[in-house]
């Protein structure tokens, strides 16, 4: 019987030990500091930003910020009058608020846990989801330079879905679920095109909300 008992101890030892280089290697490997309140926040801020946009969008209010310099661009055919429209700095600034807000708790989770926040692992994360990203902004800001506006909300999902799934070795594997919903999601907007902001609030909001929540029940709620 004292054997046995010793024999299960050493056995349970063991399975310790290898739980612990396990996650040893996946702290190596995967950056896991990302909070689930980034993902709350990051979906309250694309909300915010949609509502903000949707009279602007809809017709209720002016598009364009300076009516006489959108004219004259208009007739010299210059492709800066996107700049001179409320939508584009609407959406700059709900893009900066979702990235500040999102580094911000990451920050804190990745200090908590004593990882670093610009490791290895970090970086191979950051390239990856910036290469799709940043080949998308060149698309779909073409799309916006030939007036095909219809197409900038299913190609930001698209491309953001992309950006996700090609990250998602460096990381925890449920942003490749979420990567999938985005595509999922943008490929239906295809064919509502005239419903842009509300399947981009669906992506942008309510999907990271969702993601964020699960995923602070599922690893930081036993951790606080």
């Amino acid at each position: 019987m004292y054997f046995k008992v010793l024999f299960m101890n050493e056995q349970q030892q063991s399975l310790e030990a290898i739980h612990d280089i396990k996650r040893m290697m996946e702290r190596s490997s995967r950056f896991i500091s990302l909070s689930g309140f980034s993902g709350i926040s990051a979906g309250i801020c694309a909300l915010m930003g949609a509502w903000i946009a949707h009279p602007y969008v809809y017709g209720r209010k002016d598009v364009i910020i300076n009516t006489e310099a959108a004219i004259a661009q208009a007739l010299a055919n210059d492709y800066g009058i996107i700049f001179n429209t409320w939508l584009f700095w609407i959406a700059i600034g709900t893009f900066l608020a979702a990235l500040v807000s999102a580094f911000f708790f990451t920050y804190i989770k990745s200090k908590k846990e004593g990882i670093p926040i610009w490791g290895k692992s970090a970086k191979r994360l950051i390239l990856n989801v910036c290469i799709p990203l940043l080949v998308g902004g060149i698309f779909i800001f073409k799309l916006m330079q030939l007036g095909t506006f219809g197409l900038v909300a299913p190609g930001c999902l698209l491309f953001y879905g992309l950006a996700l799934i090609n990250a998602s070795k460096y990381t925890l594997i449920e942003i490749r679920y979420l990567g999938f919903a985005q595509i999922i999601l943008g490929i239906i907007n295809l064919n509502f095109v005239g419903y842009g902001l509300y399947f981009w609030a669906v992506g942008f909001g309510i999907l990271h909300i969702v993601y964020g929540v699960y995923m602070w029940q599922k690893y930081e709620r036993k951790e606080g």
